[in-house]
Order: C-alpha cells, then sequence, then structure tokens
C-alpha cells in the first residue's frame, strides 16, 4: 500500500460522499483538526462556535474527560462482543437507566447501531405485536405529515412524503397513512379541532393501523415543527380507546433537548413504544435502543415464533454502552434543566428580532432548540461559507435556520452564535 503523503483534503472531495450531496460536484466541506467544549478546530486553525452539537447529539460538547475516560476503561475489557448468548454489565447497566429515566410503563429495552434502525426495531415490534394477537393485516402506521424518523426503508416510510427527502423512493416503500400536520402554537390554547384530520384519517383505516408514530412536541428534521401538548394527549387517548399502539420518536428530543428528559413528558403520556438515539451517548459514538411496555413484549412472547426477530451484530456494543452510561451520569449530575433554561431564554431574546425581517417567516424556540423560519431555502454552500467566516458552525437545511447547541454552552459563545445568525439573515433581507 502506497504511504506516501497525499491531499486527504481534495481525495475526500474526488471520492468520498457526505450526507445529503452529490458524488461528483459535492458541496464544500471544512476539515476539522480536533474539538473540545463548544469549540470546533479547523485544519487551518480557524475556530468555530458549534451550534449544531453535531446533529443534535453532543450535549456535554466534545472532548469530555468523563466520557473519555469511559471509553479507554472499556477498551481495556473488551472493545465488543456479540450480544447474542452473551451479556456484559455495560448494556445491562445502561438499560437500567433508561427504564429508570423513563415512563414507568416502559420495562424491555432493544439495543440497535443508530437512531433509524431503533424506529425500524419499534416498527416491527409493532407488527408483530398485531401479528401475535391474530390481527396480521393490522400492518400499517398512521403518522403525521411534517414528521421525519430516518433514512432506512421502513422509517422513510413514515416520514413526510414531501419534506422527508425521500419522494425518490415513495413507489418503493410501504404505504402508510399521514394525519395533517398539527400547527397549534404549543405556548398558546390549544383548538381541539386541530385533531379532526386525525381522527377521520385513522377512523377511515383503523382496521389496518397497528401503530401511531409520532415525534413528541418537536417535528425534527421534516420542518422543525413545535406542536400544542395537547394534541399529543389525544393522541395517546385514541391509541388507547382503539387498541392501536404508540411510538414516540424521541430521537432528536430525548435526554433534555426540549427542557424535559423526554419530550413525551410536557404532555404527561406514557407510550408504549419508545425509541432513543443521538445524545444517548453525548454524540461519541453511534447507539440507540428502543423500549416498550410490558402488554407488548408479552404479547410477542405469546405469539409465533415467540421471539422478537431482530438482531444487529453490533447491539448493545460495549465500547457504546459504556459510553452512554457515562453520559447519562454527566447529564444527571449536571443542572441541565437549568442550563436548558437559560440557553431557551437567551435564544427566545436573542433570536426575536430576527421576525421583524421581510425574508423571515417565523421565529420559535423551544429549549434548547432556536428556529428561524424564512420564506425562501437558503443556498447551503454559500450561506455555510458565509457562517464559517464570521466563526460559527451551523448547518441550516431548506428554508430552516436553526441553533441546537450543547447544554454546556456559556452565554458567550450564545452571544457570538446569534449575533452571526442575525447578521447573515440581514443580508439575505
Amino acid at each position: 500500500m502506497n504511504n506516501e503523503p497525499f491531499d486527504w483534503v481534495q481525495y475526500d472531495h474526488d471520492h468520498i460522499w457526505h450526507p445529503y450531496t452529490s458524488p461528483v460536484n459535492p458541496h464544500p466541506v471544512f476539515p476539522v483538526k480536533s474539538a473540545s467544549g463548544c469549540t470546533i478546530t479547523l485544519e487551518n486553525g480557524q475556530n468555530l462556535i458549534d451550534g449544531m452539537s453535531s446533529w443534535w447529539s453532543a450535549i456535554h460538547g466534545y472532548n469530555h474527560p468523563v466520557l473519555n475516560a469511559a471509553i479507554r476503561a472499556q477498551l481495556e475489557d473488551m472493545a465488543h462482543i456479540m450480544f447474542g448468548g452473551l451479556t456484559h454489565k455495560p448494556a445491562v447497566t445502561l438499560a437500567k437507566k433508561l427504564i429508570d429515566l423513563s415512563s414507568p410503563a416502559l420495562k424491555h429495552v432493544f439495543f440497535s447501531d443508530s437512531g433509524s434502525v431503533s424506529v425500524e426495531v419499534a416498527m416491527k415490534m409493532a407488527i408483530q405485536w398485531a401479528a401475535s394477537k391474530g390481527q396480521p393485516s393490522k400492518n400499517k402506521f398512521l403518522t403525521l405529515e411534517g414528521g421525519y424518523h430516518g433514512d432506512t426503508f421502513g422509517a422513510m416510510s413514515v416520514c413526510d412524503p414531501v419534506t422527508g427527502m425521500h419522494g425518490l423512493y415513495s413507489n418503493a416503500l410501504a404505504k402508510q397513512f399521514f394525519a395533517p400536520k398539527p400547527v397549534n402554537d404549543p405556548n398558546g390554547d390549544w383548538d381541539p379541532s386541530e385533531f379532526d384530520g386525525f381522527t377521520k384519517i385513522a377512523e377511515q383505516h383503523l382496521h389496518e393501523i397497528c401503530a401511531v408514530i409520532l415525534e413528541p412536541i418537536v417535528q425534527g428534521a421534516g420542518g422543525m415543527n413545535f406542536y400544542h401538548s395537547d394534541y399529543l394527549k389525544a393522541v395517546r387517548h385514541f391509541c388507547t380507546e382503539n387498541n392501536v399502539l404508540l411510538i414516540v420518536d424521541e430521537i432528536a428530543t430525548g435526554f433534555g433537548r426540549t427542557g424535559r428528559m423526554f419530550a413525551s413528558e410536557h404532555a404527561g403520556v406514557s407510550p408504549d413504544i419508545m425509541c432513543v438515539g443521538k445524545s444517548l451517548t453525548g454524540g461519541y459514538m453511534s447507539l440507540a435502543a428502543t423500549l416498550c411496555n410490558q402488554e407488548v413484549a408479552d404479547t410477542i412472547a405469546d405469539g409465533h415464533p415467540g421471539v422478537f426477530m431482530h438482531g444487529p451484530t453490533f447491539m448493545a456494543n460495549p465500547l457504546a454502552c459504556a459510553c452512554a452510561d457515562a453520559s447519562l451520569e454527566v447529564l444527571l449530575s449536571s443542572d441541565w434543566q437549568n442550563n436548558v433554561l437559560r440557553i431557551e431564554k437567551f435564544l427566545k431574546t436573542a433570536l426575536q428580532p430576527a421576525s421583524e425581517l421581510t425574508t423571515v417567516k417565523n421565529v420559535r424556540v423551544l429549549g434548547a432548540i432556536g428556529v428561524i423560519e424564512l420564506f425562501s431555502p437558503v443556498d447551503l454552500p454559500k450561506i455555510s461559507r458565509e457562517f464559517v467566516s464570521h466563526g460559527v458552525w451551523v448547518r441550516p437545511f431548506g428554508k430552516l435556520i436553526y441553533l441546537m447547541p450543547p447544554y454546556i454552552i456559556r452565554d458567550d459563545e450564545l452571544e457570538i452564535l446569534t449575533r452571526a445568525v442575525l447578521k447573515i439573515i440581514r443580508t439575505l433581507s
């Protein structure tokens, strides 16, 4: 193998696919040398304040000493071991933490590799649950317009057909049912008539639906839409009354991002199945989990074949589980709720001037999430370079410029982020 020095940045440009970009005419990428705290250091020495938490996962920032130590310690024992027929303490400890943190009804944990796969697992659980109840024809899902659940095939089928980025594959995907996107302001009064569209679709196809799957309170990559907690309460009531499972996708919202440990807590509802990922390991490693209640587990166990038919090779990877254990300890030992509240207050004040700009449709903030929705999509390559030139890392999509910073971010760092956002948006006006 040729070990001579080469231009690795150019090699990246010529050979490596990055997310949602052309393989032959890719968007520009910025080479990273290191990251620590809320700072990303580029190869050219420039420092960027991170407003993305590496796609919403690095809630403790980068290069955290406790997480680093946990991985090093676990590496001395084993990096990986198959989970079929074997177990290990990091997985069991993590499962206990997840069960203790989540709704009391959730009693069983299934580990997987990524958020998308945890959604696949949840959907398979629901289909197998219905089949075990003698209702194999109930194998469809009701979800919400404006939702996003991942890039694998099952997950794609329950993403919004328009905003979910997967329209190209629509003819190859299972056909699911979509209720109108909820739009009531989560801070205002809820209009119960908003639920009429959901009820109409659900009742029309009830004989086919095994579960409702949705992102609670905050719809993420499908449009960063926030909705009223009473809507989620109404969904939970409908599912209970009609013997349909409720799956909540807490991959983006879990572990404090909205100001509650899980966004479902805003509505005080308990799901039948819950998916978590992203910040589960503090953004260090890919790991996800699907939790379910006792009724789902018992029904699957009582049916044919009596076992759940899924088993990833890297299920419950010890390194990832040890890292997640440490991440949850760091979170629980921190003042995360007040930090998220501090970020929320700062973003509400700092981003509000954007609402006066002619290019801006809406400004909204919930927890450590700040969203500026424009009337027109941004030029991603151009605006990315502008953000970098202002010393910040912000990655918009479509019409949305948003911030989801690490919880440890300081006010002076938030000031740099929000000033850069406002300055660049003003140039768009």
